[in-house]
């Protein structure tokens, strides 16, 4: 197979969930408010799905976009690579699913599962993909519907989607209350690059930093449904609502505000450039003051972060292709500037990607 030097982002799109919910909505089924929810995480709204879309639906609708700002036809396309946590089913993945709706032919079809550092993970797949000649032209979708964990009765989701004026049931928001701290920040959405070939030394990625560590997986994962379990998916497991994600959130906001600024001075150390040349960085929007703790660990002004959470909330491998094509579209991103991505996930898995645009 022929190999190529680098590999570039030729276009890029993103779509949300139909339903702009703010945190008014939320505040009726948790014990919660406005100012609660944007002083621990900055978030303002975020965008829920109608029940009957499903994450292969967001992830059409991004890729279409992102093919359409790439100017390149769906049968142009010779590999889709997708990141999310919330496929429509165990199995299979969500590739599979956007190949046909996408009437994309037999081409390879790729899932992975890094989380919330799905995005910077799947960049190094794509790009490896692409120099080593096994793509020409990739289309790479990160799309997630997190609404789907929320144990809402139907009248808690009809109060959430504004299709009733109802009080909730005490007893329900007691047991919304266990999962408070990580449902409000969760939104629905997908993301979406075409990503091909360049010659040009002066364009496409350039590096990567990337790590795992398991020892303390516990501190953010769903504990069921899983194959640790017989049978994987049982009674128990609704009961105890152990399908809502469980997060210590003091651990993984210190281990984030860490490691996602180690991994940037990692990989612009192997490239052989200083972190002050940097011409924007595009964290994964997880929480603002978790950005605000990297920006300054970076020491990087304000127009250098770009931040997007306010109005999406957390997307997961979403978060990093909708604020590049926010950039992108708004003139943040020029040729030649020097972009770098970085995340840090449950597993736990973290890293940074760097690109000259």
């Amino acid at each position: 197979m022929n190999t190529q030097a680098y590999s570039r982002i030729l276009g890029s799109g993103f779509v949300t969930g139909e339903v702009v919910i703010d945190n008014h909505r939320l505040a009726r089924v948790f014990d919660t408010s406005d100012e609660w929810i944007r002083e621990r995480s900055g978030i303002e709204q975020r965008y829920f799905v109608k029940e009957g879309t499903a994450t292969s639906d967001l992830g059409v609708g991004a890729a279409k976009k992102a093919l359409e700002d790439a100017k390149v036809k769906p049968e142009e396309i010779d590999y889709i690579v997708v990141a999310t946590m919330t496929p429509d089913h165990y199995f299979p993945g969500v590739g599979p699913q956007l190949q046909a709706k996408l009437g994309m032919g037999t081409i390879p079809t790729l899932d992975i599962r890094q989380q919330c550092s799905g995005f910077v993970y799947g960049m190094q797949v794509c790009d490896a993909l692409i120099r080593s000649g096994a793509a020409k032209r990739l289309l790479f979708v990160g799309c997630e519907i997190h609404s789907n964990f929320f144990p809402l009765s139907k009248v808690g989701w009809d109060i959430v989607m504004g299709r009733s004026d109802a009080k909730i049931d005490p007893a329900e928001l007691e047991r919304n209350n266990n999962h408070r701290g990580v449902l409000v920040l969760f939104g629905d959405a997908a993301g979406a690059l075409v990503m091909g070939p360049t010659e040009d030394p002066q364009r496409g990625f350039l590096g990567y930093s990337l790590h795992t560590d398991g020892q303390d997986m516990k501190t953010l994962y769903a504990a069921a449904p899983g194959f640790a379990y017989r049978p994987y998916n049982n009674q128990a497991h609704i009961d105890e609502q152990l399908f809502v994600p469980q997060m210590e959130g003091k651990t993984v906001f210190k281990m984030a505000v860490t490691k996602m600024p180690e991994s940037v001075r990692e990989v612009c150390e192997k490239v052989g450039v200083q972190v002050s040349e940097l011409d924007l960085l595009v964290p994964h929007q997880a929480n603002l003051r978790i950005s605000a703790g990297v920006q300054k660990s970076l020491k990087l002004p304000d127009e250098k972060v770009y931040n997007n959470i306010q109005r999406y909330g957390n997307t997961t491998a979403a978060t990093i292709p909708i604020a590049y094509d926010e950039c992108m579209k708004a003139g943040r991103i020029k040729p030649g500037n020097l972009v770098c991505f970085t995340a840090l996930g449950a597993g736990f898995h973290w890293g940074a990607a760097l690109m000259r645009a």
